[in-house]
């Protein structure tokens, strides 16, 4: 790992710890909250280890989607993958949040893993396309889902050239076009399908993480209410509205 594993039990020893890890950093920096530490850093679709196809999966879903949707979606590149990203359907993308805040909120809000420890995690991202041999116009620059670069990672060229493609994930921005993107200022790492965790690649030197101990969940989600950051700033969405009222 980048840094020892620090614990966190209030935003304030976060913020005690940002300080102290990043001072040095200039770069960017991502973060995701898992609720029980034992999770690794792995993609839904990666989590099923061969029990689905990916293809079947993502025309099952065009099947249902296609006669809902508001607007015509690209056949042939990842807004199949950010759609049913959104909808709980297993891809390959795993969310990221530019904010650490936003990252703890993950780890405390379910109630129902109160009593587990969990853990904030922070990744470099250049860092993470370095070791992927991810190789772009600058070192510092992470790309975008629309740029050619990233047509290897595409699901129908990953059919095409079966078991030659890229091995490793990598990270990649993308245009936020609904208010949860935007909300929550995502960013995402997409893996190729194979068994590869974030965490367990290489020398690790491109991600830390911050453990968030059982007993401080919940003082450190009140904190966080006090800085409005809550179920319907995360997701404002008129399903959410309700939850966020008996937070």
């Amino acid at each position: 790992m980048k840094f020892p594993t620090k614990k966190v039990k209030s935003v304030e020893s976060l913020l005690k710890n940002l300080r102290e890890h990043l001072k040095e950093l200039n770069e960017p920096v991502w973060f995701r909250g898992h609720a029980d530490k034992a999770w690794s850093l792995e993609s839904s679709f990666d989590r099923l280890h061969g029990t689905k196809n990916e293809r079947d999966l993502i025309n099952n879903f065009k099947k249902h989607a296609t006669l809902i949707l508001e607007k015509n979606i690209n056949p042939n590149g990842f807004e199949w993958l950010f759609l049913m990203q959104h909808y709980g359907v297993p891809t390959r993308l795993l969310d990221w949040t530019e904010s650490p805040l936003f990252g703890l909120y993950f780890v405390v809000s379910d109630p129902n893993f109160h009593d587990k420890d969990g853990i904030l995690w922070a990744l470099l991202p250049t860092k993470l396309n370095q070791t992927a041999n991810y190789n772009y116009s600058h070192p510092s620059v992470i790309p975008s889902f629309d740029d050619e670069d990233l047509e290897h990672y595409l699901p129908q060229k990953l059919l095409q050239i079966s078991g030659r493609g890229p091995d490793l994930p990598i990270a990649a921005i993308a245009t936020r076009n609904n208010r949860r993107m935007q909300a929550q200022l995502s960013v995402f790492t997409i893996s190729s399908g194979k068994d590869h965790p974030i965490d367990q690649i290489s020398d690790q030197q491109h991600v830390w993480k911050y453990e968030v101990p059982s007993e401080s969940k919940k003082n450190i989600f009140q904190e966080l209410k006090y800085l409005a950051i809550n179920e319907f700033s995360l997701f404002p969405e008129l399903d959410r509205i309700w939850s966020s009222l008996q937070e």
